[in-house]
């Protein structure tokens, strides 16, 4: 071997022992490599806490920090990712398994075998040689393939939940150190790759960055994984398994989208387009029951087409599948439109993809002429010009149900047929469901034959510009030709068009009635508040919890009140012998001027007859108040019912009595009343005066009554409630200087005969005074009693009741 040979083995040696010494040198500073990598991230550090830290301190911690670097109030470009690590670290030292994981082997993971030694995973280390993801046992980062399904707050008000009306979509909610995310990983890749294809809708929501979108969709924990069709959120509860998240897709799809066809039914199934006003697919294949595919369809084209399924293997559609020559060994498509026996097209294929029957159906959503049956089917139709080159004209019919209008419809179809064309599109509509429209085209004329009218939609306010075929519209062949003739000259010259006006907006005939709805709203309200019971959603149920528990306590807490209150207000109060409760003018000056509401909605009122004169006035409970209107048998049920009117409000309180006394009957008691109330002056005739309106205040304990005087009506119009309080006044003035010197007894006699001449103005006046005026005034008056503001006018003893007696009734 020569020198050269020898050196070249020598070299292959050393290169071969210094990549062994390489090798094992990597691999023995591999653990050491671990250990370095996960104290790079120190969870005590960013929470600034010791090792030694309660639950308490690293809460309060991560309260201080997440307000102080939360994005939304903290504009530094570093707070969100400072945010996340906030949120990383409080989530393991939150909880006591992961603290413990993570301060003996600075691992965050649940699944790691932390019971072994380090020898351990040094020879795990070893034998993992391939570096595999399994021995690291660190949580997976997002793949980038799942970039594409993150959903933000944004995105998803304004594009998924509007599209959740034409698929369902499936969201999974995850977070970067969920570790049980990781083993459903594989499970939903495989349900993402069977059901994408499908037409359902992918989401991820990633729990650490959008707390606002996780928030409103109630997802506070991951995983979650959230089924979202026509707006509305379930939660899926059941083991993560790729049959069970497909039934669940399945089960949020409404019960009838698709009906069942056989060969009893299939003809009214197709003959129930015009009511419908939707075009009819059948769809045959060969298994019993409907293949998801087929309803995920359905669904997308509900509010435009009808769907029914063929078993093809059954026994009862042999007739059907006879009189369309359907061919059994591949799925098969019919669509129908008016013509119930001849579909206007036709799709099969082996493999049937969401996209080809995407296509086949949206190419043939509306009938040859459709109905308009509500706003969005126009604008849809008639869509409004945006360009020269995009317009589109309108060929509208108004016609009616009735048979007599059968004729010219169906020629107005067999014309729309023949003159298919890019630029025009045939409708119809019932003149009678749509009535303001119509009107606003025919210019406020009801239309006693079918019309036709040709427009174009220029605005969104609904201005259009339209014209009328002449002569109706009969379906002849000479009708035909007028309307082909115009059609023509439109599309030469789109001026030809010269009428114009604002359409309104059209009535929605398909709309369930609001009984219907509401059942509808209640039904979906009851089904959510029975799964947030049945798995315990307390979060979301304490809200709705509080209310109802809120509302049962004040109804039974009132019920409760009212049981024991009410026994105890009707117990009757037994006064204290020393103590006797004042009247009820001093309560008032006390207490406010409020008195108590009434609890009938009548007033007592009281007849004072020698019988009940005694109990009502002369024994009067102490404190007690009987309020007395004097009336006459002329005037007796005017009075009583203004009475009654303006005392109603006071009736609640119960040291007021109301009476009346008929003037009439004991006509000499009302002036003895008033004598005795000026004992010392000299006694002037007033058995004559009419006092039919005076309402007194007796308080028979005391001795002493307010005196109300009738409002007069007249040129004399007197404020009454001050007259009476100046008449009071001098009554007063009166009883409290009869020990005076002579000297002042014309000034007396002065304010006396001053006193005196309303009495007589009463008697000479009595025809101007209207009955039921008189007692306009007693609320004010009332409320003055209850303040204590009017003035008292004390008599030495009440007069008897009875005419012929001339003594008075001394109170013992």
């Amino acid at each position: 071997m020569t020198d050269a040979g020898r050196a070249r083995r020598l070299r292959g040696a050393l290169r071969g022992a210094l990549s062994r010494r390489l090798l094992w040198l990597l691999l023995a500073s591999g653990p050491w490599i671990m250990c370095c990598e996960s104290a790079e991230f120190d969870p005590y550090k960013v929470l600034g806490v010791s090792r030694r830290a309660s639950q308490p301190e690293i809460k309060r911690a991560y309260k201080s920090l997440a307000k102080e670097w939360h994005p939304d109030k903290n504009k530094d470009p570093s707070a969100e990712d400072m945010f996340i690590k906030i949120s990383k670290s409080y989530e393991i030292l939150s909880n006591e398994e992961r603290r413990a994981n993570f301060d003996r082997y600075g691992q965050m993971d649940e699944n790691q075998p932390f019971g072994q030694s380090q020898h351990q995973g040094f020879r795990s280390f070893q034998h993992s040689f391939y570096f595999d993801e399994s021995f690291f046992q660190f949580p997976r980062s997002r793949e980038f393939a799942d970039s594409k399904y993150l959903l933000h707050h944004a995105q998803f008000n304004s594009e998924v939940l509007p599209d959740s009306f034409r698929r369902p979509y499936l969201i999974k909610v995850t977070s970067e150190w969920c570790f049980a995310c990781v083993h459903i990983e594989p499970v939903w890749k495989e349900t993402v790759e069977e059901l994408e294809p499908l037409g359902v809708g992918i989401g991820i929501i990633d729990l650490g960055y959008e707390r606002r979108l996780s928030t409103q969709l109630g997802a506070h924990r991951a995983p979650s994984i959230i089924g979202l069709v026509n707006g509305r959120v379930s939660f899926f509860h059941q083991a993560v398994v790729r049959d069970h998240l497909r039934q669940f897709i399945e089960d949020l799809l409404p019960n009838k989208l698709i009906q069942k066809i056989s060969d009893s039914n299939y003809e009214s199934f197709l003959d129930a387009w015009q009511e419908e006003n939707k075009p009819s697919v059948l769809l045959f294949d060969q298994v019993p029951v409907v293949p998801l595919l087929y309803k995920l369809t359905a669904f997308s084209f509900r509010d435009y087409v009808r769907f029914g399924y063929v078993d093809q293997g059954g026994t009862q559609n042999a007739r059907l599948l006879r009189q369309f020559n359907v061919n059994t060994y591949a799925p098969t498509m019919l669509l129908f439109k008016e013509d119930t026996v001849n579909p206007v097209d036709i799709i099969q294929a082996r493999g049937m993809k969401k996209q080809i029957m995407d296509e086949f159906v949206s190419n043939n959503k509306f009938l040859q002429v459709p109905r308009l049956v509500n706003q969005r089917l126009f604008d849809e139709l008639c869509p409004i010009k945006q360009f020269h080159r995009r317009r589109k004209f309108c060929v509208l019919l108004i016609t009616d149900q009735d048979q007599a209008f059968d004729t010219g419809n169906k020629a107005f179809l067999d014309f729309a047929v023949a003159n298919k064309k890019e630029v025009l599109r045939f409708a119809y509509v019932y003149q009678r469901h749509q009535q303001p429209l119509c009107l606003a085209l025919l210019r406020n004329q009801a239309a006693l034959s079918p019309q036709v009218v040709i427009l174009e939609r220029r605005t969104q306010a609904g201005k259009v510009v339209f014209r009328s075929l002449s002569g109706g519209w009969n379906g002849s062949e000479e009708d035909k030709y007028r309307l082909h003739s115009e059609i023509e000259l439109l599309q030469k010259d789109p001026s030809y068009l010269s009428a114009d006006a604002t359409l309104p907006q059209l009535n929605n005939e398909m709309a369930p009635i609001f009984f219907i709805r509401w059942l509808n709203a209640a039904h979906d309200y009851f089904i959510q508040v029975y799964d947030d019971l049945l798995f315990s959603n307390w979060r979301e149920m304490m809200p709705i919890l509080s209310l109802i528990f809120s509302a049962l306590f004040i109804l039974f807490g009132t019920v409760i009140i009212q049981a024991f209150s009410e026994p105890g207000e009707n117990k009757p109060q037994k006064a204290k012998a020393k103590e006797q409760p004042p009247p009820p003018e001093e309560t008032a000056e006390r207490g406010g001027t409020s008195s108590r509401p009434p609890k009938k909605d009548f007033v007592e009122v009281t007849e004072l007859t020698d019988i009940t004169y005694t109990s009502n006035l002369v024994r009067l409970r102490p404190g007690h108040i009987n309020v007395v209107l004097v009336l006459s048998d002329a005037s007796k049920n005017v009075l009583l019912r203004k009475f009654a009117k303006e005392v109603f409000s006071f009736s609640g309180t119960q040291t007021l009595h109301f009476s009346f006394l008929n003037s009439d009957k004991h006509r000499r008691w009302m002036p003895s009343l008033l004598r005795s109330a000026r004992s010392d002056e000299p006694e002037q005739d007033e058995d004559l005066s009419d006092f039919s309106g005076h309402v007194l205040a007796l308080n028979g304990h005391r001795r002493y009554f307010c005196l109300f005087r009738p409002v007069f009506t007249g040129d004399e119009s007197t404020d009454a409630s001050l007259y009476d309080a100046d008449a009071g006044d001098a009554y007063s003035r009166k009883s409290r200087s009869r020990s005076r010197s002579r000297s002042s007894s014309k000034s007396r006699s002065r304010s006396h005969s001053r006193e005196d001449r309303p009495v007589k103005r009463v008697s000479s006046r009595a025809t101007s005074i209207e009955l039921h005026h008189k007692l306009d005034r007693l609320g004010l008056w009332m409320e003055r009693l209850m303040e204590g503001t009017l003035p008292r006018i004390n008599v030495p003893a009440w007069p008897l009741l009875d005419e012929n007696a001339n003594s008075s009734a001394n109170q013992s």
